[in-house]
């Protein structure tokens, strides 16, 4: 295994305006570790996820992803690298209106690959891991919240990414589906993928192998339980 980190960070600011949002964030998260990160509404959880996911730049500071510099690359080269060797989950989920819920799933794939069929069935089998066998053929604006944000999560691992970055992914969930989603995530990091989650539930945040607390745009660290199962004991 590489001893490159999927994910590296340092120094990281982002400022907007007088106001400092990301203040001197450094970070790795390792092959098969999962990390959440929590914190109150406006502290720059969002903002940090969307520069470590390659949506926004800071100011000052470098990320690398598996090594390689975001900032050196072409705008269709850092497409491919977040289409490739990220998985993204938003806060809302993003979905293609007009497309099926399979189809969101299969589309990082299908445009990876350019192989239709195989993406689809790739596809498939992520629906039945999320119990949305039955809403296959559905169309994303009439999907359930619920079952929307399943369908993004599918979606962020259906090209097996390296790093995958969840903000809020059981925000919208009941008990059943967010154990469900869960899972699939620890399953993730078994197969050496990194994991970070932004979570505001303390239960999500007690199943990853490392904590993190950001307060005005810094990061504290607490140490808890590694990823476990839905239903295991610590």
């Amino acid at each position: 295994m590489s001893a490159t980190p999927p994910l590296l960070a340092t120094n990281l600011v982002r400022r907007y305006g007088e106001r400092t949002v990301v203040d001197r964030v450094s970070l790795s998260i390792g092959a098969g570790e999962s990390v959440s990160l929590m914190g109150s509404s406006g502290c720059g959880k969002t903002t940090l996820l969307h520069i470590l996911g390659t949506l926004d730049r800071p100011d000052e500071g470098q990320v690398w992803i598996e090594g390689r510099d975001p900032a050196t690359l072409s705008d269709g080269e850092r497409s491919e690298l977040r289409r490739v060797r990220l998985g993204f989950v938003f806060q809302q989920s993003n979905l293609l209106p007009a497309l099926t819920a399979r189809e969101n799933i299969a589309l990082p794939a299908w445009r990876a690959t350019g192989r239709r069929r195989e993406s689809l069935e790739r596809a498939d089998v992520l629906l039945g891991r999320f119990g949305l066998t039955a809403r296959a053929d559905a169309r994303a604006h009439l999907l359930s919240l619920g079952e929307a944000q399943r369908v993004a999560v599918a979606r962020a691992l259906i090209n097996q990414p390296r790093l995958v970055l969840a903000d809020e992914p059981t925000g919208s969930l009941d008990s059943e589906a967010t154990a469900a989603v869960l899972d699939a995530l620890g399953e993730v990091c078994g197969t050496g993928a990194a994991l970070l989650v932004v979570t505001h539930d303390p239960g999500v945040a007690a199943r990853c192998g490392r904590q993190l607390v950001m307060h005005d745009g810094r990061l504290q660290a607490a140490g808890v339980p590694r990823f476990r199962r839905a239903g295991s004991r610590a």
